[in-house]
């Protein structure tokens, strides 16, 4: 399993049907584990990013189809981080 950090903005759309923004966090909880992944949590923010949810996921090919499924709905625009462990990054680090 993989880690990854997603950092979202609402469109205008999103923004003017706020109200059902959990409703929508769930939907995506629910496409995602039934997609082998697991989100471990999400955090509204203000600044740049609206929100920011972390997921461990089977690979990129499950995160990104889950996102795009969310993304198509025009509710939310995505930005992706792959992120490793401070173990994996070390021997990654190690290897060069």
């Amino acid at each position: 399993m993989s880690f990854y950090i997603i950092l979202w903005n609402y469109t205008d759309q999103g923004i003017k049907t706020i109200k059902e923004s959990p409703k929508r966090a769930d939907a995506f909880k629910s496409k995602l584990e039934h997609a082998g992944g697991k989100l471990i949590d999400t955090y509204y923010t203000f600044g740049k990013y609206d929100g920011v949810s972390i997921v461990d996921a089977p690979d990129d090919e499950t995160v990104m189809s889950c996102l795009l499924s969310i993304e198509s709905q025009g509710n939310a625009r995505t930005v992706t981080l792959k992120a490793f462990s401070y173990t994996e990054a070390t021997k990654i680090i190690e290897n060069i």
